[in-house]
């Protein structure tokens, strides 16, 4: 164990915690991060960082080192909505700290990982970065609506292609190598409108989808786990209706369904299982992947295919092999090896494009989305302490 990463990281505490505190209370939807990447940008330029540069997008791109071997580190700075204020105990933006807890939307999900491996390269610069490394910094965007969006556009049209990703979401400080993918499919029904008066003279769109709803119920149950990672689900997450009024037969219904991919599930195969179902055979229903296309804070508009594949990075792989030791020599301890629920730009880096990805992060995905979300202020430390022994890890294994 060299106690110097801890020991290194907690000298910067306060200064970590007061600017976690400080992009706490700057709300951050999808599609309006605009203010929290001005104020991490100010960060990093405080810090000392050797370039830092916003893309197109909007995505914060910082860099120290200038070494041929390239490492990234990515956090995603825009958070889900507060949902019911009334569910939380303080105001959601507070930053409030009790004890060694931190609160408010986006402590766990996620940018404790944002200001951890923003401070973690301010740690490198101060122990000297590894001559063979550059190190990206991203807080990127987008990620809450469109997982992945963000490092497609590095990817393609940066030209950035890093030998290895650490996702930054949380993982309870272990280290994660996969997670399951994930699609949004529509099923459509049409009908013929009438008078409501007289239903029998129409088709009701919505009767006709009530059979699919029933298989789809079932189908879910009778997926199947498959090792690594589990059981894949399909759930319906909304469902809506059209007619001439409120006083008329509905003449169109659509169901929009979360599918989540599990190890040999693809777009194809999840596509061809709906299909199958005799109730959308009976229908006549059309089934419909869709596209994603929504400007981002800066008023580019990247449009993708709402197919976001599985990915898993195997255990023995140098990324992992090298967390494993950056555990060790952080900690003194040994790691436990996980992988996600939910899903991260990870389905971009690794599932669509292939380049090693591993997962460390500060908080809990069970308080990802939820009321009173928190995270551990030590867990901020122990996260930059873990990614400085990464970077250095990975420049002695080479």
């Amino acid at each position: 164990m060299n106690k110097a990463y801890y020991e290194g990281a907690r000298a910067m505490r306060e200064d970590l915690l007061q600017f976690m505190q400080d992009i706490i209370r700057i709300p951050s939807l999808s599609s309006r991060e605009g203010a929290v990447i001005q104020r991490i940008r100010e960060e990093m330029l405080r810090l000392g960082y050797d370039e830092v540069t916003v893309d197109p997008m909007g995505n914060l791109l910082g860099r120290i080192g200038s070494g041929p071997r390239v490492i990234a580190m990515d956090g995603h700075v825009d958070t889900v909505d507060v949902g019911d204020p009334a569910l939380w105990d303080r105001d959601p933006h507070s930053g409030d700290v009790e004890g060694d807890l931190l609160f408010g939307r986006g402590t766990s999900d996620q940018k404790g990982g944002v200001a951890s491996s923003v401070y973690a390269g301010a740690l490198l610069k101060q122990r000297g970065m590894p001559e063979e490394i550059t190190l990206y910094v991203t807080a990127t965007v987008q990620e809450e609506d469109c997982d992945g969006l963000c490092w497609q556009y590095i990817i393609n049209e940066g030209g950035l292609r890093p030998e290895l990703v650490v996702i930054t979401e949380p993982t309870s400080l272990n280290i994660y190598r996969g997670h399951r993918g994930r699609m949004e499919m529509e099923v459509h029904t049409t009908g013929v409108s009438c008078h409501g008066s007289a239903p029998e003279r129409g088709i009701n769109a919505v009767y006709k989808m009530a059979g699919i709803i029933a298989d789809i119920e079932a189908l879910n149950e009778r997926l199947e786990p498959r090792d690594p990672l589990g059981k894949g689900t399909v759930t319906i997450s909304e469902i809506r209706s059209t007619s001439p009024s409120l006083c008329a037969v509905a003449d169109g219904c659509t169901i929009h369904l979360d599918r989540r991919l599990t190890v040999g599930e693809t777009e194809e195969t999840s596509v061809a299982e709906i299909l199958a179902l005799p109730s959308v055979q009976a229908a006549e229903a059309t089934v419909t992947v869709l596209d994603y296309e929504v400007p981002s804070h800066t008023g580019l508009t990247y449009p993708t295919r709402k197919y976001y594949p599985t990915w898993e990075t195997p255990e023995d792989a140098p990324g992992v092999v090298a967390a494993k030791t950056a555990y060790r020599e952080a900690f003194g301890q040994e790691p436990e090896i996980g992988f996600w629920i939910f899903s991260t730009n990870a389905v971009a880096t690794a599932g669509m494009h292939q380049i090693p990805t591993i997962g460390f992060g500060p908080g809990h995905e069970k308080f990802a989305h939820a009321p009173n979300e928190q995270t551990e202020v030590d867990h901020l430390v122990r996260s930059t302490a873990f990614y400085v022994a990464l970077v250095e890890s990975l420049a002695g294994a080479h």
